[in-house]
Order: structure tokens, then sequence, then C-alpha cells
């Protein structure tokens, strides 16, 4: 202890520094999560947290009576699977052939231009995709002029093209940025282990499966493991901007439910029920995916 008590006192600068982070997260973190208690009570805003009656389990057993709840829970999880599916495995495709690139300028070129939708908030991008996919916008104007369609129509009014409408708008916003982690790791491997292959005759997708791949495997386990545990979290600003009267029921997500039910109609204690039940089936989420992706990684944790 006073072996570690001197180190404390030798690194006080670097310590000072660390303080406004622990506290930030003790106000903003820690703090807040004594008021979870609300989920098993009847909580009114006329109500302090400690005040409030409580109910015990029955905020649970009305989410499990809520049709909306379960039509919230589908679309979820049928949006985040079908991100999940395609959005995994494009970056880290995307990564490779800019690596393999060998024209530096066009890299350059592709990389930006494939980050650039990051930047830009769902406000924009929404409102893009809401006049492409009207009843005279881009998309409808470039299906007819191939001769796909006869007419147009507002995409964003019919209920069953919504998944897939939230899933390829979210990978052209996405996809660019999540190569980063990708290029930033495949830039430190040796070379010498591509030019002993190439010596050995390696074709170049043998390279890439037998070097970058397995290389990179650290990398797509924590990717993996965060997009898995976050599975129940879809995008809610995105459902925001395209949701409609028209596609409710294919684009309401939990996360607009919580937000309807807490913020919209005042009823806390159920919107935070909610929240809770997401949050350990995340948690669980976390820790299997950790377990399997362990085997990926020689027995070795990326985050435990």
């Amino acid at each position: 202890m006073k072996s570690k008590f001197n180190r404390f006192l030798s690194q006080w600068q670097l310590q000072w520094m660390v303080l406004p982070g622990i506290a930030f997260m003790i106000v903003f973190n820690y703090i807040p999560i004594y008021g979870i208690s609300i989920a098993f009570k009847n909580y009114t805003v006329v109500d302090s947290v400690s005040s409030a009656n409580w109910v015990g389990l029955e905020n649970f057993r009305i989410i499990f009576e809520d049709t909306f709840f379960w039509e919230a829970v589908r679309n979820t999880l049928a949006i985040s699977l079908l991100k999940l599916a395609l959005g995994f495995f494009i970056p880290i495709a995307l990564a490779i052939m800019i690596y393999e690139m060998k024209d530096g300028k066009l890299k350059k070129t592709i990389q930006t231009i494939s980050y650039i939708p990051h930047f830009f908030s769902w406000i924009v991008l929404g409102g893009m995709m809401i006049s492409w996919l009207s009843t005279s916008g881009f998309f409808n104007q470039l299906l007819m002029s191939v001769g796909l369609m006869d007419k147009g129509v507002n995409h964003l009014l019919e209920p069953s093209k919504y998944w897939w409408i939230a899933v390829f708008s979210d990978l052209w916003k996405e996809v660019g940025w999540g190569t980063i982690l990708y290029l930033a790791g495949m830039s430190k491997i040796d070379p010498t282990y591509y030019e002993a292959a190439r010596i050995d005759g390696a074709s170049k997708l043998t390279q890439i499966r037998k070097i970058t791949l397995p290389l990179l495997t650290p990398i797509i386990s924590l990717n993996l493991i965060l997009a898995v545990s976050g599975i129940l979290g879809s995008n809610l600003d995105q459902t925001f901007v395209l949701m409609n009267s028209q596609n409710q029921n294919r684009s309401e997500v939990i996360n607009s439910f919580v937000y309807k039910m807490g913020i919209t109609q005042g009823d806390f204690s159920y919107a935070t029920a909610v929240g809770l039940g997401v949050s350990v089936i995340s948690i669980i989420l976390l820790l299997v995916t950790n377990k399997v992706t362990k085997k990926m990684n020689n027995g070795q944790s990326v985050i435990l």
C-alpha cells in the first residue's frame, strides 16, 4: 500500500488531470443509477424518487402484455440484425480494398468520400432521404428512366420497405467511418509477412485470408462485441427523421418507444422499466459475445 501511495504521489499531475473525468462519470453516470428504482414504483411528476409508491414488478408485467412494445422489439431486432449482417462485414471488405490500392491519391479520395456522410447529422441526411424517396424524387426518376417503374411512389409511405431503407441509409452514413479501426490495424502489420507470402507463391486472396484477417482478429472481435451488445439500441435520430404515421408500425423501435412513453406521455416508471430490461439484456449479450470471441483470440478477451 505504501509503494502504491508513493507512486500515486509521484504522478500527482496525471492524477489531477484524471479527476475531472472521474467527477463527470460520478455525477452523470453513477448518481443517476439511483433513479432506476422508479422502474419498481408508481412514479409521477409530483413525486420524488423516494416518495413514490412501490409497485414491485407491476411495470414489467405491463410490458409483457403490451403489444405495442413487442411491435417495437420486432422492428428493433429486424433492423439491427440486418444492420449487423451487412454493416459488420462491409467495412472490413472496404478497408481491405482501400488498403490494397496502390494509387495513393485515389486511395485518399475514396477514403474521404466514404467518411463524409458520417459527419452529417441525421437531420440533414434524413431530409435528403425524404426528398430522394418522394414521389418525384431522385430514386423514382432513376427507376423510371431505366424502365423499372411506370410512375413514382413515396417509398417512405410504404411500411414494407422501411426496414431496408433504414438499413441502407445507415450503411451509407457509417460504412466509411467503420473502416478507420481496420485501416489503422492493417497499417501496423509487418510488410515482411506479405513479402514472405509472395515469395512462397501466395495469391492476394490467400494473403488476405492467412495474414490480414488473422492479425485483425482482436479489432474484429471488439467491434463484434460492441455491435451485438448494442443490438437493442437502434438509431433514435434516424427513426425520428424517417418515421411517419404511415410506416410507424415498421419504424417504431425500442428507443423511440421509450421516449414516447417517458417524455411524451409522462409514464416515467414504465419507460424506466423498459430501459432497465434492455440494459440487462445488453449486458448479457456483451458477456456472451465476449465469451464466444475468446475462441477467436486464443482464449484472450479483448475487453474483460
